[in-house]
């Protein structure tokens, strides 16, 4: 350790180390606002708005008076639940498996939009399909387009067939229990609604 001294305001401090009092810093230095960075491939644009709250780092709450910002919107569009399929029986016994609109294709492959990964016997891709018809507020299961078959209520689907409530299908070693949530007491508006970009331009 160096020799130790004491500056005007009783810090004491290595002189060896330091030319003056770290603790009271150098009197008359100013060094103002830091204006934020950003990496290269950021996308939010620097506007030199540092907030003293984030140390000198960019604030996007932060704004520029009668400036107006789009958030972007990530990811597609939501597409609301139209019923389930619940697993009554088999591997996956327990599990449900929502039903959106249009086709549903059903098979252990990650890429099916209904997955039933634990039972070997259904096919990989398109055993079967629910579909879902938002314009006539309707279900219908088809069959897939490989040699495995699916049954409805006991009976073959070689053709497709509607889809009534508690319905109970058969694929592989599985029993699904088919649960609507549109039908008669429901059903979601399909008016298609204005991008929430466009609203912020008017």
């Amino acid at each position: 350790m160096g020799k130790m001294i004491r500056c005007q305001e009783g810090h004491f401090y290595d002189s060896e180390k330091h030319s003056s009092c770290p603790i009271c810093g150098v009197s008359g230095l100013n060094i103002g606002k830091t204006k934020g960075r950003r990496s290269p491939e950021s996308s939010i644009p620097d506007d030199g708005e540092a907030d003293e709250k984030t140390h000198g780092q960019f604030n996007p709450a932060k704004k520029k008076s009668g400036e107006v910002r789009t958030v972007g919107y990530w990811g597609k569009k939501l597409d609301p639940v139209a019923g389930w399929l619940v697993c009554i029986e088999g591997p996956d016994r327990g599990r449900d498996y929502r039903i959106k609109s249009e086709k549903n294709f059903i098979g252990r492959s990650a890429e099916m939009d209904i997955q039933v990964e634990n039972d070997e016997r259904i096919s990989r891709k398109n055993h079967a399909v629910v579909s879902y018809d938002p314009k006539n507020n309707r279900f219908k299961l088809l069959p897939g387009d490989g040699r495995a078959l699916v049954y409805l209520n006991s009976n073959d689907v070689d053709t497709a067939q509607t889809l009534n409530p508690y319905d109970i299908i058969e694929m592989g070693d599985s029993k699904f229990m088919f649960v609507p949530l549109c039908g008669e007491h429901f059903q979601w508006d399909t008016k298609k609604q204005e991008p929430e970009e466009k609203k912020s331009e008017a």
